[in-house]
């Protein structure tokens, strides 16, 4: 079940004779009443007469609806409110009846704050059916002593409260409510733009993902710069205004993303994602730990490395089941340290190339990050995750079997530790995060098996399909 918030209107009878009306094709059947606010009285008083020419008289009930509205001190321009509450597919079989709506219906509107008791002369609102698998809810947002109540942040309530709802009564479709851990998707504009770049990726994702790479591979700002400039990207630093030595923040852009005027379009690191702003990095990586400015490489040092950091993996398992209730910032710290080992890694073996190993790293950064963009002081154990990341991120591609074994059996303690982030996840009822982990692990499992392996060195360097681009269309919330 999900509910949807409509945009706000301003004409209580339009809306309602849409809603009483045939629909666009035909395909509202028998529109009646389910519920109303706590003092309106019989539905059967409430439900608009059927007039002598069939049609539906809905002039009383607007007016009752309108009636605070019109009363109110200084009402809002659009104070019509309208959601709708909609099963899934796979619960549409089972017969809901006009009850069973109305008492769902009432739970959502008083979790949300739109229904109240008598006693709390709240707003007035209606619940109407006329389909089996969902109910429309009109509401003006007048309240019946004259204030206004604005419902803010109307639409992540909602979500919340159905979710509560739709677990109570057992359904099987459960929407979670946002946990504000997703990345902003790009604009309509900017989807449209890169199709007819032929780019696999907007220039916000491919940014944002190669700015992960270059966060887990470095462990100051000097290392993070010079890595992004080695790997080809435009940086701008901003500097401070009373003291022109000290940065306070930078932007990038890719060289091949220009304006029609010829010019770079820059990305603030806090607009490609709300944890990468430079003061946020630097709380990211603490007090670096020293590594060689030229490690020798080869694949004996490769083979060394993976076990060392395979060993380290295993142990910042245990420290987040142990720090799960304990010290819950440090078990942060340590999830989002364990992202960077497997951004590095995914580097190592797929290069530039976005694989089924840098898909897996995207999700798994997606289940280790904070709420809204929060980032958690380093702790010794996060330090020491963030010293193998690094090393991890020097070592080269991988060139023989040995090496690769060690890798795959990083891969499986990462893959460990992804089944204990999730139940870390679920324990906080962050549910999309607990999912992100769970099919991080079945990705990385995957990888490990052999079954979808990509140690590959192409001669020339080939795209990988974008869903940012393919379906990045936004739908607009028009009723």
């Amino acid at each position: 079940m999900i509910t949807r918030v409509h945009r706000r209107g301003s004409r209580v009878g339009g809306l309602l004779r849409y809603l009483w009306g045939p629909g666009k094709a035909e395909e509202h059947v028998n529109p009646h009443l389910v519920a109303a606010w706590d003092g309106a009285g019989p539905l059967i008083h409430l439900e608009p007469k059927v007039t002598a020419s069939d049609k539906r008289d809905l002039r009383a009930l607007t007016a009752m609806l309108e009636q605070p509205v019109r009363a109110g001190y200084r009402p809002p321009t659009k104070f019509v409110w309208h959601a709708s509450m909609r099963l899934a597919p796979e619960d549409r079989h089972r017969s809901i009846t006009d009850t069973t709506w109305a008492n769902m219906a009432v739970q959502m509107l008083t979790e949300v704050g739109v229904a109240t008791t008598a006693t709390d002369p709240g707003l007035r609102w209606i619940a109407m059916r006329h389909a089996d698998d969902h109910v429309h809810i009109v509401a003006t947002l007048v309240r019946e002593d004259g204030r206004t109540n604005w419902l803010r942040n109307d639409y992540l309530r909602c979500v919340k409260a159905t979710y509560n709802v739709a677990r109570r009564y057992n359904l099987h479709r459960r929407v979670a409510p946002a946990d504000r851990t997703a990345h902003r998707r790009p604009h309509p504009a900017e989807v449209s733009k890169a199709r007819r770049a032929g780019r696999a990726q907007t220039p916000r994702d491919e940014l944002r993902r190669r700015l992960r790479t270059a966060v887990a591979a470095a462990g100051a700002e000097e290392e993070f710069f010079a890595w992004l400039r080695a790997a080809g990207i435009l940086v701008r630093l901003r500097h401070s205004s009373t003291d022109p030595r000290q940065i306070t923040g930078y932007a990038v852009a890719l060289p091949g993303a220009r304006t029609a005027g010829g010019q770079p379009v820059y990305f603030s690191g806090g607009r490609l994602a709300p944890d990468m702003t430079l003061p946020k990095l630097r709380l990211r990586w603490g007090t670096p730990t020293p590594l060689p400015a030229a490690p020798p490489v080869g694949r004996t040092e490769r083979v060394h490395a993976m076990r060392q950091a395979a060993k380290v993996v295993t142990a910042a398992a245990d420290d987040i089941r142990r720090d799960a209730h304990a010290a819950p910032a440090r078990a942060q710290a340590t999830a989002l340290a364990a992202a960077d080992v497997l951004t590095s890694l995914a580097y190592t073996v797929e290069g530039d190339r976005r694989g089924p190993l840098h898909r897996a790293a995207e999700v798994f950064d997606r289940a280790a990050r904070d709420l809204y963009g929060w980032v958690q002081k380093s702790t010794s154990r996060s330090q020491e995750m963030r010293a193998m990341s690094r090393l991890v991120a020097l070592l080269g591609r991988l060139s023989g079997d040995d090496d690769t074994i060690a890798a795959l059996a990083l891969i499986m303690d990462l893959a460990r530790l992804a089944d204990t982030l999730e139940h870390l996840r679920n324990a906080q009822q962050r549910l999309h995060q607990a999912e992100a982990a769970r099919t991080a692990a079945d990705a990385l499992r995957v990888v490990a098996g052999g079954r979808q392996w990509a140690v590959t060195l192409p001669l020339t360097p080939t795209s990988t399909p974008q869903l940012t681009v393919g379906g990045g269309r936004r739908t607009s919330r028009g009723r």
